[in-house]
């Protein structure tokens, strides 16, 4: 019994028609054919039943199916994980980054990409939290960073750290905002993020939580931006923690005492390409710089 056969049995049997199963494997329908014989002869069952109107999983096919899968998945993963012992992944793998690289580590990551799998070539694609799910979803980069709980069922993440997020506003609010609640919060203008953003959702989310939502007067692309025009007294805003005390001790915002809002930051992928070797590259990287507890 071969791994090429197994992986035909799963073909046919996803398929239904020998012809649509060669289609997908870049067959022959007499070579399909073949191989679900040899492994029907192997296992000692008969799995499909031929039809005229194709191919129908016998009792013991069904049976056998689930199992075929996790064998053929555990046999890829076996595949993988030897190629990337063997230091023979290459190709170019592109990443979506967000926020600040320090924050990522970025550096070391790519230095231990580098490390241990010298013929991979990363190329950097900035952007904000939801476009890198797009695009990571859509497959047209490999894996990326995001911020915010990860709820998407065809992407899966490695979690790297959990980032507190402060409300902050300008320094010559401070008195009205050490006694202010979240109506009062509410009621004040705010400087908004894009849409797909982490921050967007983290404020929309944190006030609907309490009935609420805020007024938007401006929109800011960049955390220096915003800090720019919270000291200019335009608005409220959130900022990262780190961010939000330094702008704190220098005078140019004032920190609201009444919530620290957590945000997971993560790599995320394309749950189908969890053994991708350029995944698994990412993957591996990424333990060596976030490793877990």
């Amino acid at each position: 019994m071969e791994i090429y056969q197994i992986r035909t049995f799963l073909a046919v049997a996803r398929m239904g028609h020998l012809t649509r199963a060669a289609d997908q494997l870049h067959l022959t329908q007499p070579a399909v054919s073949k191989q679900v014989k040899a492994l029907e002869h192997a296992l000692g069952v008969l799995l499909f039943d031929r039809q005229p109107t194709g191919m129908v999983l016998t009792r013991e096919g069904q049976a056998l199916f689930p199992l075929a899968e996790r064998t053929f998945s555990d046999a890829m993963e076996l595949l993988n994980q030897a190629r990337l012992l063997r230091g023979e992944v290459s190709g170019e793998v592109i990443i979506g980054t967000v926020i600040d690289p320090d924050t990522l580590r970025l550096g070391s990551f790519l230095g231990a990409l580098l490390e241990y799998f010298p013929k991979v070539q990363a190329r950097l694609r900035h952007g904000i939290s939801g476009w890198v799910m797009e695009r990571v979803n859509g497959g047209e980069i490999d894996a990326g960073f995001y911020l915010g709980p990860v709820v998407h069922p065809d992407i899966s993440s490695l979690h790297m750290r959990t980032l507190q997020y402060l409300v902050v506003g300008p320094p010559q609010w401070s008195s009205q905002l050490q006694v202010a609640g979240w109506a009062d919060l509410a009621a004040m203008p705010w400087i908004g993020t894009a849409v797909h953003s982490s921050q967007h959702r983290l404020v929309r989310d944190m006030f609907a939580e309490r009935g609420l939502a805020v007024r938007t007067v401006f929109e800011a692309d960049q955390e220096a931006s915003m800090v720019s025009l919270v000291r200019s007294g335009v608005g409220l805003a959130t900022m990262r923690n780190d961010l939000a005390l330094t702008a704190q001790a220098q005078g140019e915002v004032c920190v609201w005492p009444g919530t620290v809002q957590d945000c997971p930051l993560s790599l995320i992928y394309k749950t189908a390409r969890t053994d991708d070797p350029l995944v698994a590259a990412c993957r591996k990287a990424m333990a060596v710089v976030w490793p877990t507890d």
